[in-house]
């Protein structure tokens, strides 16, 4: 059975809120989930009891040779990316939301795509993210989402990233190869657009 997206993104909010605990984060846990890249990782292990507790029996996977679905590897993987980024932020949550009238979050490409209007970090930004966009390896895009997570840490350090929607994002990246183009279509826009919005301002001024 196909787990809505939307499930993917409430189950992955909650877990984040869960550890972050209004501002007495999971130390141990998060620890865990830093340094473990999969949740088949065996330090994963300590993280499983929070991932499991917000994950309906639909999501858990129950293959015999103990694959994990597609919603438990997004709803994984987007936890440690948040895991990595809220690190050394001790005064600052950076999850939130970029759903919604209320919404003080940005997608994660979307900040990308503000450090890559820095002509400093273009070439170097794009050296990293259209490899990221052309690719259909999950695990490889992975591998490369954590790299770009350390470049967006040292840079945006304390901004608040929507990691729940980049879980549903890796959730839909996991199913049908149409589903797969229109993430990465998505993500593309996100990360272009801001660099087009600032030149399309700066033709105008000229």
């Amino acid at each position: 059975m196909k787990v809505m997206p939307s499930e993917v993104r409430k189950a992955t909010s909650q877990i984040i809120n869960t550890l972050y605990r209004d501002g007495n984060p999971d130390k141990a846990i998060l620890a865990s989930l830093r340094n473990a890249p999969t949740i088949t990782s065996h330090r994963a292990e300590a993280v499983w009891p929070v991932i499991m507790a917000h994950l309906d029996e639909s999501q858990l996977s129950h293959a015999k040779d103990g694959a994990p679905t597609a919603a438990e590897t997004a709803v994984y993987t987007a936890t440690r990316f948040y895991a990595l980024h809220q690190q050394g932020n001790q005064d600052a949550f950076v999850y939130a939301s970029a759903v919604g009238k209320d919404a003080v979050g940005e997608t994660f490409f979307g900040v990308l795509g503000r450090l890559r209007g820095d002509e400093d970090l273009r070439v170097a930004m794009d050296r990293r993210v259209q490899p990221l966009l052309a690719t259909t390896s999950v695990s490889g895009i992975i591998n490369s989402l954590t790299h770009l997570v350390s470049i967006l840490k040292a840079h945006q350090g304390a901004q608040q990233i929507d990691y729940a929607l980049l879980a549903q994002d890796l959730d839909n990246l996991q199913g049908s190869y149409e589903q797969a183009s229109r993430v990465r279509l998505r993500w593309g826009q996100q990360y272009y657009s801001v660099q087009a919005a600032k030149s399309k301002g700066e033709n105008t001024n000229d």
